[in-house]
């Protein structure tokens, strides 16, 4: 899959270093594999959830959300936002 864009996961660890490990492996899982349904993605990650259009991932055990645009037929996955969890809670990213 194409991530885009590695730097919103750059910038959130930047802020937030006790989550940079997690957002890395969910990085190198996302880039190697080749979903092709919300199914197969949840064999992997089994903490995600589906709002409308949007993957919900939880992070680094609970400590961040983060919210994707997933088009499987093209590969690609586009991060809407990485969010702590309180502020995921707020839930102005779904405005």
């Amino acid at each position: 899959m194409h991530v885009i864009s590695r730097k919103r996961l750059n910038d959130f660890a930047d802020k937030h270093p006790d989550v940079r490990n997690s957002l890395d492996k969910w990085h190198k899982q996302v880039k190697k594999a080749n979903f092709i349904s919300f199914a197969e993605l949840r064999e992997t990650f089994s903490n995600v959830d589906k709002v409308g259009k949007l993957t919900i991932f939880n992070i680094g055990g609970n400590k961040a959300r983060l919210i994707a645009a997933i088009h499987y037929n093209r590969r690609k996955v586009y991060i809407r936002a990485v969010l702590t969890h309180p502020e995921y809670d707020k839930n102005k990213w779904k405005e």
